[in-house]
């Protein structure tokens, strides 16, 4: 019998320039630290001067190498010295955590520097590439995008689709063809439509060879399988930080006298659940934005505060006026009932 083969999948999320401690979590190498310097905005440029090209060398050679405002200072062009400004807190908060997880944790939870929203995205893309490592579920794989990814929405005829932001919108700029569809548009000359293919059980296996090219969409109608497979994956994202297990499954609505707990999984949903919560009057087209409702369980019912132990936990996923779903998933870590969470 042959062996089941695992497909590889999310190259870009520098899953393969770490490597997993005894406790499962990612550790940060030399090779992971390396590729932020490797970033186009910090690559030296042909116009670099000797100073920034040496720091850049020096940082490639030895990517822990401490640097001193002196360092900064001596780069010739302004927007190198911001960039490095902002990337090395970063880069000394990674090697300081140890590991992307304890990292995270701490950029979640203290907020110790401004950090562009990118860098936080991917840690999360290693992060859940790892924690998926190994499976062979082609939606939950799709699902994990949201967690690190903007979705637009688009619902018609009762369905709630979801495809990666970034990727309708150039594709709705170029009709799918470069620069030249881009000039085409710009001069209203008529294009093909170009369709994102949504994603399903049965063509589940076209999702691997795409997987960096985030250009598929994913069904999050209730009931459907999409739903289910983000379920899962929010299920392991806790289950990797807190070591907790849990049940999470959609609901169409909450109908519980006794809803004690919630947790919006983004900006969105985390209002209107509290406004949903005090009793306050929602606008229908507000209630509109909110795509999917869920309960959780939490197995270890002694890990749970004393108030909320035997109750279920209800989360919420909801996107913006402009259709857009932007994930916050530290908010199932840090917005849970649990002792010490």
């Amino acid at each position: 019998m042959n062996a089941t083969i695992i497909p590889d999948f999310w190259v870009t999320a520098g899953h393969g320039l770490l490597r997993r401690g005894e406790d499962g979590r990612h550790t940060v190498t030399d090779a992971f630290l390396r590729a932020y310097f490797e970033r186009p905005e910090i690559r030296p440029q042909p116009e670099s001067g000797p100073a920034e090209r040496a720091l850049h060398q020096s940082l490639l050679d030895d990517p822990r190498r401490p640097v001193g405002a002196g360092d900064i200072a001596r780069i010739e062009d302004s927007d190198g010295r911001e960039n490095y400004r902002i990337l090395l807190p970063f880069r000394d908060l990674l090697v300081e955590a140890g590991s992307l997880e304890a990292a995270y944790r701490r950029l979640v939870t203290e907020s110790p520097f401004p950090l562009p929203q990118l860098f936080l995205d991917q840690i999360v893309h290693a992060i859940l590439r790892g924690i998926l490592d190994g499976t062979d579920n082609p939606l939950q794989a799709r699902a994990g995008e949201i967690f690190f990814r903007p979705q637009r929405i688009t619902v018609q005829d009762g369905q709630i689709l979801a495809g990666d932001a970034e990727t309708v919108e150039r594709l709705s700029t170029t009709g799918g063809f470069g620069d030249i569809g881009r000039m085409l548009k710009e001069s209203n000359a008529p294009m093909n439509a170009v369709d994102m293919d949504v994603l399903s059980e049965e063509h589940g296996a076209d999702y691997w060879a795409r997987s960096d090219r985030f250009d598929m969409v994913l069904d999050l109608t209730f009931a459907r399988p999409g739903l289910d497979a983000l379920c899962r994956v929010m299920e392991k994202w806790i289950a990797h930080f807190l070591a907790l297990e849990t049940r999470i499954h959609p609901v169409q609505s909450i109908s519980d006298e006794r809803w004690v707990w919630h947790s919006g999984l983004d900006t969105e949903s985390s209002a209107l659940l509290n406004a949903l919560y005090r009793g306050e009057p929602v606008a229908e087209a507000r209630q509109g934005r909110l795509l999917s409702l869920f309960r959780m369980e939490i197995k270890d019912e002694a890990s749970v505060i004393a108030r909320v132990r035997g109750r279920p936990v209800y989360l919420g996923l909801a996107m913006s006026a402009d259709n857009t779903v932007r994930m916050k998933p530290q908010n199932l870590l840090v917005n849970l009932p649990v002792e010490g969470a």
